[in-house]
């Protein structure tokens, strides 16, 4: 059902009656609502762990973890708002002698406005109706208003009501928190001129529909889209050597998790030719087992995507998991020079239980490969001391936001130090969706100058500094 556009309206212009309020509310009031939301969510987690089972197939272990993340993710920011120093607190003195004669100048950083927030379908709590968006956009001080995805509608409608009536109860104002259905919805709501930013994790081609309505506007608003990852992996001939079945078990535990539906699952992974790399691959993989994916839409996607690529003629089947319900894990193999040629083919993210192992013979076609590879998430380098991998790290380091030694990117911690972006088309900007920086998304700089103390928000008053992290005429001042 589409939520009408005379219903947006409503909505949109609660939230920004609301917006006055969470933005001049103190940080314990915050980030009491905050925490009220997370205990709403995790007294509820049986009933709403229920039906997301039953819309997304994903398992109750698996969604169970998943609302421990979310409610964990809206502790972190009630967190980081009560620390304080994401308001960037920072003040220059007047100083008549300065040439130019300097004015008093008391800068912090301000909630923007009622924030659109557009769910994800692979993660129906986390990156969802309460998810890092969402707790992001709140923590910030803006009322936020969820266009809910249509694979989880009935888990999305719940999540909603127990929300507000979360906020509700702990004294938040009215039009703090809503819920759109339907994509004309969605359209409009990125269009309305009472919403002042947007967040999104889904495909490309929709993220960058958005993003074109976003920036199409008369009065353009930021756009923060997650969108494509392929999240590239090199294995040097040393880490091969080293420790390649290790590596081979690793890989195929990463790539099918989640039948292969995680943002950051590792989707090209360039190894050594001759290594025998490619074969401990496919000795481990016909015991995997993929799943059944999220929706009929991404169900359907899947076997044209793998089809996209073994139409290529440099690419073969390595190996194939267990044909059971659900989208069946495959391993397909190509060549450096292919992927060099056609990236545009070759590199296209598939969604779902598959990744492509690209063979290269040395560090020249390696790196021609790599200069291919569009903007990700993550990039991973298995190495071993002694390896010259330095022209290496720096092409992986200008194509992602998060860069590992060890292990595989599947799994984000949720952190003050985390970023989860990269280089478009991972991203459509330098922020990060995931980790206590989040924030700044939904933030924007205000100064005042020369103003009376008595007209000055209450953290920038000098009866406030002492509690707050804080830069005085460029000295950094600590509780």
């Amino acid at each position: 059902m589409t939520t009408t556009p005379a219903r947006i309206d409503e909505l949109a212009a609660a939230a920004a009656g609301a917006a006055p309020i969470w933005r001049d509310a103190d940080a314990a009031t915050r980030a009491g609502w905050l925490r009220a939301l997370a205990d709403a969510l995790d007294g509820a987690v049986g009933e709403l762990v229920a039906i997301a089972d039953r819309e997304t197939r994903l398992g109750e272990t698996r969604l169970r973890g998943e609302v421990g993340r979310t409610t964990g993710q809206l502790r972190l920011f009630a967190d980081v708002v009560t620390e304080g120093s994401f308001r960037e607190i920072t003040i220059d003195d007047a100083d008549a002698a300065a040439t130019p004669p300097r004015p008093e100048l008391r800068r912090m950083l301000v909630g923007v406005g009622p924030v659109a927030v557009f769910s994800a379908s692979n993660f129906p709590f986390a990156f969802s109706v309460c998810g890092g968006d969402t707790a992001s956009a709140l923590a910030a001080g803006n009322p936020v208003i969820v266009k809910a995805h249509s694979g989880h509608l009935e888990l999305s409608r719940r999540t909603a009501e127990i929300a507000s009536a979360a906020l509700h109860d702990a004294g938040a104002p009215e039009g703090s928190f809503a819920l759109v259905e339907g994509r004309e919805a969605g359209n409009a709501l990125v269009q309305h001129p009472l919403v002042r930013a947007a967040g999104f994790t889904g495909s490309v081609s929709g993220g960058r529909a958005l993003f074109d309505l976003a920036s199409g506007r008369p009065d353009p608003i930021p756009f923060y889209g997650e969108l494509g990852s392929v999240n590239p992996v090199v294995v040097t001939p040393a880490a091969v050597a080293a420790r390649g079945d290790e590596l081979a078990r690793g890989l195929v535990a990463s790539f099918t998790l989640g039948a292969g539906q995680f943002c950051t699952k590792p989707g090209v992974v360039f190894v050594p030719r001759g290594s025998g790399f490619v074969e401990a691959v496919a000795a481990v993989a016909p015991a995997a087992t993929g799943g059944p994916l999220l929706t009929d839409r991404i169900t359907d996607a899947f076997p044209a995507g793998i089809s996209a690529l073994e139409a290529d003629a440099s690419v073969r089947v390595a190996a194939q998991g267990v044909a059971g319900e659900g989208a069946r894990p495959i391993v397909l193999v190509s060549e450096t020079v292919a992927v060099a040629a056609r990236p545009d083919v070759l590199l296209e993210e598939c969604f779902g239980p598959v990744t492509l192992l690209v063979e290269y013979d040395a560090d020249a076609d390696l790196h021609a490969a790599l200069a291919a590879v569009p903007g990700s998430l993550t990039a991973t380098l298995h190495s071993e001391s002694g390896d010259e991998v330095a022209a290496t790290l720096a092409l992986l380091q200008e194509r992602a936001g998060r860069v590992l030694f060890a292990g595989w990117p599947t799994g984000v911690a949720v952190t003050w130090s985390q970023h989860h972006g990269g280089p478009w088309p991972a991203t459509t900007s330098l922020h990060t969706s995931v980790g206590a920086t989040a924030i700044r998304r939904f933030l924007r700089p205000l100064v005042f100058q020369d103003a009376p103390a008595a007209l000055l928000p209450s953290e920038l008053r000098d009866d406030a500094l002492p509690a707050i992290p804080h830069r005085r005429n460029g000295v950094l001042t600590l509780p």
